[in-house]
């Protein structure tokens, strides 16, 4: 595992960034663009990019905050200086796109149980219930299964965000493509998208014993252009198509025992909302966000949102912020903003 750069250089490549803002729209310079500015920046953001119809409205990094927690997240900078950030479980979403392509090129089939792909034995269930759980309930967080992989109840019948059990979906990836994990993800992904600074990093002891134990590493601009692939339907900037059309509803669409959830990603608009530690919640993800976002969420307040109405897409990254409302006060500020 690469080793963690000196917290001076860290900052001084974050610190080379600072104050970079390309204008493109006229909201970039609107009192309401600033307000936005202030608030992201005050929540310990470290990088936060607005793209919307292809031109880039707000890019901004800042340096990173004094904080031992937040740097197990980070891995140096790249060329241009932004941090180089483990998106915690915004890899979730990314991993249901290689999902995606995987059903396309026939590799996989998420109506077969995990135990086709990776053997019996992955779980602490009985044999005959482990043999009910198909890769769909991984993928919709509804194993039935605990985070300590116990069976707990029928699969398809109960949400339950669980990061240990969504980790088995790296696993049947890898055992359906015959292909170790990074190398799929660069042919079927990174490398035709050209998120040249996104990859997998076996994650230190200490953070990887959450039974997720490799992080996905990237910028703000790749994160960017993976939001763009899902806005333009499955394509790279290019116009090569990297996932089906098919594939993309499919992600999309909303799970029976969640309807704020899809494969993987979290959908507005809902009337009623399971969020993790099974809270639910009457009303959509994010009340003042479009009713068609889409995102990718993370610990320490990574996100990715997608809406394509608005063909919108922002990403934050950085440390926790400190306002628990953090989703709805900046949606409220970045609608005024882009009114």
């Amino acid at each position: 595992m690469s080793q963690h750069p000196s917290r001076r250089s860290v900052i001084a490549g974050a610190a080379a960034l600072a104050g970079l803002v390309h204008p493109l729209g006229a909201a970039a310079q609107s009192a309401e663009m600033q307000a936005v500015l202030d608030y992201v920046q005050s929540q310990k953001t470290t990088g936060f990019l607005v793209v919307q119809d292809r031109k880039t409205l707000v890019e901004k990094n800042w340096a990173p905050p004094a904080d031992a927690q937040f740097r197990t997240f980070t891995y140096g900078t790249n060329a241009e200086g932004a941090l180089l950030e483990d998106v915690a479980s915004q890899q979730k979403s990314f991993v249901s796109i290689l999902a995606a392509v995987a059903i396309d090129k026939g590799l996989l089939d998420v109506a077969k149980p995990v135990s086709a792909y990776i053997g019996a034995g992955w779980s602490k269930a009985a044999p005959d219930q482990e043999a009910k759980i198909r890769v769909i309930e991984v993928l919709t967080m509804s194993s039935g299964l605990t985070e300590g992989f116990a069976y707990a109840a029928p699969p398809g019948t109960v949400f339950l965000y669980n990061t240990p059990v969504y980790a088995m979906t790296k696993r049947v990836l890898a055992a359906a493509a015959r292909q170790p994990l990074e190398t799929l993800t660069r042919d079927w992904l990174t490398a035709p998208a050209g998120m040249k600074d996104t990859s997998w990093r076996q994650r230190p002891a200490a953070f990887a014993d959450v039974g997720n134990p490799t992080g996905l590493v990237t910028t703000p601009r790749d994160t960017a252009r993976l939001g763009q692939i899902v806005l333009d339907g499955g394509k790279a900037a290019d116009g090569k198509r990297l996932v089906s059309e098919a594939g993309m509803k499919a992600m999309f669409a909303r799970s029976a025992t969640n309807p704020a959830y899809g494969r993987l990603w979290w959908l507005n608009g809902s009337e009623v909302t399971i969020r993790p530690l099974a809270r639910r919640i009457d009303g959509p993800l994010i009340p003042a966000a479009p009713a068609d976002l889409v995102a990718a969420l993370g610990a320490q307040d990574r996100k990715l949102y997608v809406a394509p109405s608005r063909k919108l897409v922002v990403v934050r990254m950085g440390a926790a912020a400190p306002d628990k409302d953090f989703d709805q006060q900046l949606w409220l500020r970045l609608m005024k903003a882009l009114a």
